[in-house]
């Protein structure tokens, strides 16, 4: 059996037990048979966020549909770390690369905003979670984020739990480096990591946000950059001191 094919992954919605039978969507029937040309008798493996992963063989494959069996049981499950990244929506590129990239870095929950500074009226949440399911295929996650609907920052703010930390990437005001902002902080609990439109928040917002007490402003630095650059340094620095790499 190949290494190549068992470390070609699918997210399933279905239990998985050995020898149950998943129907492999139109979007993964089309994969394994145009693009991977897999055939029966190869193998995959499936994961569901919940059982763990399991090795599988396409048991079925014709032009209309795919019929995959589960057949050993490979890994345990594991959680990512407690990190939720809450972003000002953006455009769709750049939106994408949030997803896929955040993703890959561990994020637990994605979290689209619209701030006084947004420039776009809507998050394509299906297509988020898209990005964020073909990610945590190729990158050996055992679960896929979620992926709330956009929301207004006010809104979030208004209801959230101050249990769960919130690292602020201000570009203005008072704010420690980032580095100092996490290495000063022993803070074991949940954390989240908060990052403006392209525009930057609005010194309204950036005054109400620095007044709570679960929020820490941080700078990432002397350049300008963009916001998806901006999130992905940001949670690339939270993994270093309260992540798994470690």
């Amino acid at each position: 059996m190949s290494e190549t094919l068992i470390k070609l992954r699918l997210f399933v919605d279905y239990d998985l037990v050995d020898g149950s039978a998943v129907l492999a969507t139109d979007v993964q029937h089309n994969y394994l048979r145009n693009v991977m040309r897999r055939s029966v008798g190869d193998r995959v493996a499936l994961f569901n966020g919940r059982d763990g992963e399991w090795r599988a063989v396409v048991s079925q494959l014709t032009k209309s549909r795919c019929l995959l069996t589960v057949e050993h049981y490979q890994r345990p499950q594991r959680l990512p770390p407690d990190i939720w990244l809450l972003f000002a929506a953006v455009k769709a590129t750049a939106m994408n690369n949030i997803a896929r990239m955040a993703t890959e870095l561990g994020v637990a929950r994605l979290c689209p905003l619209f701030t006084e500074h947004t420039s776009v009226t809507r998050a394509n949440t299906a297509r988020i979670r898209a990005n964020a399911i073909e990610a945590a295929e190729q990158t050996g996650r055992l679960n896929v984020p979620i992926v709330d609907d956009a929301q207004k920052l006010g809104d979030v703010m208004r209801k959230w739990d101050p249990v769960r930390n919130i690292i602020l990437c201000a570009e203005k005001g008072p704010a420690k480096s980032f580095a100092e902002a996490l290495s000063s902080n022993s803070y074991p609990g949940p954390w989240a990591v908060l990052i403006g439109p392209e525009g930057g928040f609005s010194q309204i917002e950036l005054d109400a946000l620095v007044k709570l007490p679960f929020v820490t402003p941080a700078r990432l630095g002397p350049r300008i950059i963009r916001a998806d650059t901006a999130a992905i340094a940001a949670l690339v620095c939270w993994q270093n001191y309260f992540g798994d790499w470690t």
